[in-house]
C-alpha cells in the first residue's frame, strides 16, 4: 500500500471556522477529516469552510464524510461551505451532481496572516 498522507488543520476566522485538508481524501484517511468535522460538530460550530484547495484526490468516502458532515451542520442551524477544490475534485463534485447540494466557492478562504 502506498503511503498516502492526509492533513488536516482548523482555525476559527471572523465567525467561522476553516478545516484544510492537504493531502489525498480516501478510504484510509477520511477518518481524519471525519475526526475533525465532528470535533467542531461537538462543539456546535455554526458554520464551517472546508478548504479543499491541497487536496490532489478525493473518493466515495470523502464525499461521505463531507456530505455527512453538511447534514449534522444543517440539523444544528449551520452551514457547511467547500472552498478551493481542485479540478479532479470540482469534476467529482460535477458528476455525482454534489456541486449542487454543496456550497462550492473558487477561492480559497483568506487566512489572517496576524
Amino acid at each position: 500500500m502506498p503511503d498516502v498522507e492526509l492533513n488536516v488543520s482548523t482555525a476559527s476566522q471572523e465567525g467561522h471556522t476553516v478545516v484544510t485538508a492537504v493531502g489525498e481524501l480516501d478510504l484510509y484517511t477520511a477518518p481524519r477529516l471525519q475526526a475533525a468535522l465532528a470535533g467542531l460538530l461537538r462543539e456546535k460550530v455554526d458554520r464551517i469552510v472546508v478548504d479543499l484547495s491541497g487536496v490532489e484526490f478525493c473518493d466515495s468516502t470523502g464525499m461521505n464524510v463531507l456530505l455527512a458532515a453538511m447534514k449534522r451542520l444543517k440539523e444544528q442551524g449551520g452551514s457547511l461551505e467547500l472552498a478551493a477544490p481542485r479540478p479532479a475534485v470540482k469534476r467529482i463534485l460535477q458528476v455525482t451532481g454534489l456541486d449542487t447540494v454543496f456550497t462550492v466557492t473558487d477561492a480559497a478562504p483568506a487566512m489572517d496572516a496576524r
